[in-house]
């Protein structure tokens, strides 16, 4: 299914607008390769692309693996491009799970991100019971499903430990692809904990949320993400652009940040993407200053670029 409200060639003038928004802008949900899933492009032709657009920085998202290896192994290689390259750790069975030894070891390797678990997340395994959006180019051995609560809806004590290696590195806490009944419990303790950045990906689809939550969570001090991915003219595309601007609406640009969440084979590329919905946002009626903040000073400040 595609978006063909947006599927029209944008006027010369609007391109311009989309020119400019772009320099500067973050995307921090980029799925390029290698991966175990067919993938668009690899990480240096995202750079690459990044690059040319102006964006400043890119965070590169695999759900099988951590990434600060390879962004350490590609930085001296893409010095040239201008494109800050960053990188976080998936909480998934081939991670390590629930595992702070893993946790610890990235985090001191320069990841700036940790997601609860998504692939592997019970949540995530229940919602795609007749098709998921995760297929893997092969046959994978199916994940067992991660929850980071016990019985009795209490965290378990390796996700507070975790907590406090996340406060500990000021990086950011993704809720990943858990349930928002989980995410509550998980959220209160990483404020407690002092867990600073905390974000919510995606929060309406697989996630759960309802708009109420979506504001209760952005009063609390989390920024919420909206993928692309989602409303724009891509084989992912579920939601209209009425449902876009309730999404955003209900947290508030300032508790917004758009990323592409794409890098998949049939999909655009990021870039093109982060191009779709910017122009998308405008057509809706967002000024320049709004979706500037939510493309490029609400996540440099979560990610910690400022």
């Amino acid at each position: 299914m595609s978006n063909s409200e947006n599927a029209n060639e944008a006027s010369p003038e609007m391109k311009v607008r989309i020119d400019t928004l772009m320099q500067g802008s973050i995307d921090l949900h980029v799925h390029s390769g290698p991966s175990v899933m067919a993938r668009k492009l690899d990480h240096f032709e995202e750079v690459k692309e990044a690059s040319a657009a102006g964006q400043r920085a890119i965070l590169i998202k695999d759900h099988y693996y951590a990434g600060a290896p390879l962004v350490n192994l590609l930085k001296p290689l893409i010095k040239d491009y201008n494109v800050e390259l960053l990188s976080g750790i998936p909480l998934n069975n081939t991670s390590g799970g629930l595992n702070p030894y893993v946790v610890d070891t990235y985090l001191k390797s320069g990841a700036r991100l940790v997601w609860m678990p998504t692939s592997s997340a019970a949540n995530h395994l229940r919602s795609t019971h007749r098709k998921t959006r995760l297929a893997t180019a092969q046959p994978m051995k199916k994940a067992e499903g991660i929850t980071v609560v016990d019985t009795k809806g209490n965290l378990v004590d390796e996700v507070k430990e975790i907590l406090d290696l996340i406060a500990e590195s000021d990086v950011v806490l993704s809720s990943g692809h858990l349930h928002i009944s989980e995410i509550w419990p998980l959220f209160e303790e990483a404020k407690a904990r002092g867990v600073n950045r905390r974000l919510v990906n995606h929060p309406t689809y697989v996630v759960g949320c309802s708009l109420a939550d979506i504001k209760e969570l952005t009063e609390n001090g989390a920024i919420v993400e909206h993928s692309a991915a989602f409303y724009i003219d891509s084989k992912f595309y579920c939601y209209s652009r009425e449902e876009l601007r309730a999404h955003i609406d209900a947290g508030g640009v300032d508790g917004t940040v758009i990323g592409s969440d794409l890098g998949q084979a049939g999909n655009p590329s990021p870039v093109e993407g982060m191009r779709a919905m910017i122009e998308l946002l405008l057509d809706l009626g967002y000024s320049e200053d709004d979706v500037r903040k939510m493309t490029t000073t609400n996540p440099a400040s979560i990610i910690g670029l400022d």
